[in-house]
């Protein structure tokens, strides 16, 4: 999902995928209120756009200029101006209020939508994501953006570090005087440093920030990018897909009957004994194999009609993220509006967007939680399964979920403590980088960032000495606390 990526992401690996490809702003909500519905003929152009311009996006180093019926995006720091990672082609006539939707260039629907607020201000809400950005009119692209960028060795360095030094919300909590470490690495470059050397710099100032949503890739020869890092807090056991299958084996262990499977296996239905239901989650994206949010949405919905088909029946409901690696927060919240009768805070999430100053923020957007009309729902106890590889929406799910009546009791391991969109920078000709600038914020205003969500119950997750056996104690934890009465207050 999301709007045209100008160099196709392809081969990542394990969690940092979901930041390739998934992430390019991994776009939110279904689109701004009153926006056209997606048409499947040509895009239309008014006879006056109020769109047209030039717009700087509150936050998130960007700049997005709208001429015509194409969306172009520009990423600047206070040195530099390059072209940004997405593109956008409008798809039908403008809605009410003037809301334009864009989608990628040759495609049937729109995965973004912008719409005007007065002459100078606009929002925009990516399909898939839990919050709008703010934009406010320029007079014109800054002179930088009218230049080709320089592409020797420093500049790209300097690029890089400014990149970060601008948006990354989190050096002092990771203990990280990025300054002083810029200036050290700086000093290593010459003009005769080639690419995998800079790739080898890049990385070194990378690594110590044990971050999840950070990441480099290198352009490859079939116009995606390789993995050449990919950051994880340290201790953290990356899924593989022998692990995946052996945690299968696990759990089936304890079904009843085999799983019910939906969205290309990403999701599974099932029933435990003593009238608990199932619910795996492996990520929040790629359901299907092309098509919008409400596409992907839909095969959700069919998962979660077949989970609570007699939601009467249900003594307790167990939801397993623990081989989560992310994707959309709005399906997250999906998810949690089948399992309420009461509107609720989810979070409060902010974007860093001072250059200068890492504790400026945008203004806080609060995600609702809202009952599901029309569909069957649950509103009993709940046992959450969370591991450190329970990532990104895989977290803000959680987070969301705590503040339900009655409250999930959380079982396993911290998750992983990366809940930010994911920003794409490409940083030259050969190089993107990733990087997370937004925090989540709880009632109380704290973050989950670093540590990751605790359980309420620790218990070991797919250790070696379990799978052997066919064991699972989290799950084994969860049916009994279930019976014993958790979470119905």
């Amino acid at each position: 999902m999301g709007i045209e990526r100008r160099r196709p992401v392809a081969r990542a690996a394990a969690i940092t995928a979901v930041a390739l490809a998934v992430t390019a702003g991994t776009v939110g909500a279904a689109g701004a209120a009153g926006a056209a519905a997606d048409g499947d003929g040509p895009a239309q152009r008014p006879g006056v756009n109020r769109l047209e311009g030039v717009w700087q996006v509150d936050g998130y180093g960007t700049i997005a200029e709208i001429h015509g019926t194409t969306l172009t995006t520009y990423d600047v720091t206070r040195i530099s101006c390059t072209p940004g990672f997405l593109d956008g082609a409008q798809v039908g006539a403008p809605g009410h209020g003037g809301a334009v939707r864009y989608g990628r260039p040759g495609k049937g629907y729109g995965e973004l939508t912008v719409t005007p607020r007065g002459r100078d201000r606009a929002v925009y809400k990516e399909d898939g994501a839990s919050s709008a950005k703010d934009l406010s009119r320029l007079p014109g692209l800054p002179a930088r953006c009218t230049r080709p960028a320089p592409q020797d060795p420093l500049a790209v360095f300097d690029r890089f570090w400014a990149t970060f030094e601008e948006n990354y919300p989190f050096f002092a909590a990771k203990g990280v005087d990025w300054k002083a470490r810029g200036a050290q690495a700086r000093a290593t470059i010459t003009p005769g440093t080639d690419t995998t050397a800079l790739a080898g710099i890049i990385t070194g100032l990378l690594e110590p920030l044990g971050d999840a949503h950070t990441f480099l890739g290198r352009k490859a020869a079939d116009g995606g990018y390789d993995l050449v890092f990919g950051g994880l807090r340290p201790g953290t056991q990356e899924p593989s897909d022998q692990l995946r299958e052996q945690a299968g084996r696990a759990v089936a262990a304890q079904l009843l009957a085999p799983e019910q499977t939906f969205g290309r296996g990403r999701l599974g239905v099932g029933e435990l004994p003593g009238g608990i239901g199932y619910l795996r989650v492996s990520s929040f994206d790629g359901y299907v194999d092309d098509g919008p949010y409400q596409a992907h949405a839909a095969e959700l919905d069919r998962a979660l009609d077949a989970l609570l088909a007699h939601p009467e029946r249900l003594n307790g409901l167990v939801i397993d993220l623990r081989l989560n690696g992310g994707g959309s927060d709005e399906l997250g919240l999906r998810i949690a509006s089948r399992l309420t009768d009461r509107p609720f805070l989810a979070y409060r999430k902010v974007a860093r967007n001072d250059p200068a100053d890492p504790t400026a923020f945008t203004r806080p957007q609060a995600a609702t939680v809202r009952p599901a009309a029309g569909a069957a729902r649950y509103t009993g106890p709940v046992a959450l399964l969370t591991a450190g590889s329970t990532v990104s929406a895989g977290e803000t799910f959680t987070q969301a979920m705590a503040e339900r009546r009655p409250a999930p009791v959380r079982i396993g391991e911290n998750t992983q403590g990366v809940f930010s969109d994911v920003m794409l920078k490409p940083l030259s000709d050969d190089l993107l980088a990733g990087l997370p600038n937004e925090k989540f914020l709880t009632r109380d205003g704290s973050t989950f960032d670093g540590p990751g969500i605790p359980p309420d119950v620790r218990t070991p997750v797919f250790t070696p000495e379990e799978l052997a056996g066919l064991k699972d104690s989290a799950l084994t934890e969860a049916r009994r606390l279930l019976a014993a009465g958790a979470g119905r207050r």
